[in-house]
Formats: C-alpha cells, structure tokens, sequence
C-alpha cells in the first residue's frame, strides 16, 4: 500500500492534542487498515500531520517511530535521538507480549493484531499501534482495570525453549 503524499501544513500542537492524534483514533484507524478505505485515510493523514516541538519539526510517524525506538530498541545500539526504522521494529515485535510470555493470540502481542509479517510496508503502522494501545487503546484499558501490561522480554525469543520463554527477564511497559 502506498503512502499518501499530502503535505500538511506544520501545527504548533499542544501536548494535549498530540496525545489525542497519538489516541484512540489512531488506534482505531489501525485496527479497521485492512478493511475500511476510510480508516487508511484517517491513518495517513494523522501520521503525516507535521508538528513542531521545541522549535524543531516532525510527523506523527517520526514522533512514533522516536517512542519506539527509545522504549523498545535501546539493546540493539540505536543512539537516545535516533527513529526505529524497519529492521528494528522487526526485531523487536517479537519480544512483546501481553501479561505475560506466551505465544499464543491472548499473549503475543504481534499474534494478537494479526502482523505475520513486519516490512517495510508496515513497520510504521505496527509501532503506531503499539504506542496509541498503550495510550488509549485496549491495553491502557486493561493496565487501569486488570493490571495487564505490555511485557518487553529477551532478544530472540523464537529461538528459546519453552523452559527458557518462561522464566526469561520480562520488564512492564507503561505509558500514562
């Protein structure tokens, strides 16, 4: 799927209306991507709308993909100020789960919103998910009213035994 090259005028936002952008209709927009011409639409446009933060300018997408990279790309040697680009959102995905470690569709994170694949069409999309879910989505949902977090675990976790998935280092995730 191509991208959309609308260029959208810079916003000077408020920290209050990025968290909205970065919110539920975001979320919203990625969960209906595959199916819903409308919600690719909404999609694109948020992630292309170019806002400015201490004087310097980015997208939405940049803001994501900067997120991720500091939240879950720290082991893979990126520097503080760099963006995850595809190969490092791909490595990463895997490590995430969902209240606990287990690959099954209730607790790998990628399972359970159907990202087989991690590529340069969708890495963007896949990092925007997670960090809108875990701003307004069903997992900041389920963190207020269960205690379900999302768990970051070890490097190459598809190549553990299950003895090793069990008891590896798991460390919460939380974004208020």
């Amino acid at each position: 799927m191509e991208k959309k090259e609308n260029p959208v005028p810079v916003q000077n936002i408020a920290s209050k209306e990025k968290q909205i952008l970065i919110g539920s209709r975001l979320y919203r927009a990625i969960c209906r991507f595959d199916t819903d011409p409308e919600a690719r639409e909404e999609y694109y446009r948020i992630m292309d709308t170019r806002i400015e933060v201490r004087g310097k300018e980015f997208t939405i997408r940049e803001q994501i993909l900067h997120v991720y990279s500091m939240l879950f790309c720290d082991d893979l040697g990126s520097d503080s100020n760099s963006i995850a680009g595809p190969d490092e959102v791909e490595a990463t995905a895997d490590r995430l789960y969902i209240g606990q470690a287990g690959f099954d569709p209730d607790h790998w994170y990628r399972m359970k919103y159907h990202f087989p694949v991690i590529d340069d069409d969708n890495y963007d999309r896949f990092a925007a998910l997670v960090i809108s879910d875990l701003k307004a989505g069903p997992l900041h949902e389920s963190v207020k009213d269960s205690g379900d977090m999302l768990l970051v675990g070890e490097r190459n976790p598809l190549l553990m035994t299950e003895e090793e998935r069990k008891n590896q280092q798991l460390h919460p995730i939380e974004l208020s």
